[in-house]
């Protein structure tokens, strides 16, 4: 399973906010460019980002520090925050960004998003924030009555390379995933499924891991590995590539020890 470092941007910072709260962020970083590298020394192989600043806005405004990050590393990119039109997703391929992740679009405008699908097939990502499982919107500012699991379908009949869930009740308080929410999303498709919001230690990504065979491919961590409630390098060690339980006991006769 993959383990995805959050960086968050508002402001040109690396920040972490609560519930999605903009009045409650927590400044991590000036520079998000270092935290980039930082994650990915440690070993990561996937970086998402978020434009917070551009969610709220409906366009890109992070461009400076998406270019800096894009620069800075070598890793694929998934980001979203404001992407609600043709020109924002081209202008972040453009940088070598790897996905686009789409989230208010999907609500309102489900052509554009198809459309978007067919023109770069296996680059778009369909956000969905739920909150008591209904779709949140505009930078989580405004709740839908669209269910999560009803966009999630559509959304991979239009062409969609994967969802990522967030539970918004969750993000970034540190109680731990909602497996529930995220069961019953992988039994409504088939596309894969990357988890977010409330991992909080490596018992939470160790029953996450639980639900790989249905779908769930990965887990984006934020706050956890900002405030050390997480080490990115025991995360990958847990879940991710080479895990430590798909390692061959040393028996003292054993040819793969």
């Amino acid at each position: 399973m993959d383990v995805i470092p959050a960086i968050d941007l508002l402001e040109g910072r690396c920040v972490r906010l609560y519930q999605g709260d903009y009045d409650r962020s927590q400044v991590f970083s000036e520079n998000p460019a270092d935290v980039a590298k930082k994650w990915v020394d440690e070993g990561a192989t996937r970086l998402h980002l978020v434009d917070l600043d551009g969610a709220k806005a409906g366009k890109v405004v992070n461009l400076g520090a998406i270019e800096a990050i894009a620069h800075a590393v070598s890793v694929p990119i998934e980001i979203g925050g404001g992407l609600r039109d043709r020109t924002s997703v081209q202008q972040l391929f453009n940088l070598g960004i790897q996905w686009a992740i789409l989230g208010t679009i999907a609500v309102e405008q489900p052509q554009l998003v198809q459309e978007l699908c067919q023109e770069f097939p296996e680059q778009i990502i369909i956000g969905i924030d739920a909150r008591n499982g209904r779709v949140a919107t505009r930078g989580w500012l405004e709740t839908s009555e669209v269910l999560a699991t009803q966009l999630a379908v559509q959304m991979q009949e239009l062409g969609a390379a994967a969802i990522i869930y967030t539970d918004i009740h969750r993000d970034g308080t540190l109680t731990g995933p909602n497996l529930e929410a995220l069961r019953e999303l992988a039994a409504a498709i088939s596309i894969p499924i990357i988890a977010s919001g409330g991992v909080s230690s490596l018992t939470d990504l160790l029953s996450l891991l639980a639900l790989e065979p249905q779908g769930v491919t990965g887990v984006i961590v934020g706050r956890a590995l900002y405030t050390g409630d997480i080490l990115l390098k025991e995360a990958l060690r847990a879940i991710g590539p080479g895990r430590i339980q798909d390692i061959p006991p040393n028996l003292g006769f054993s040819t793969f020890a």
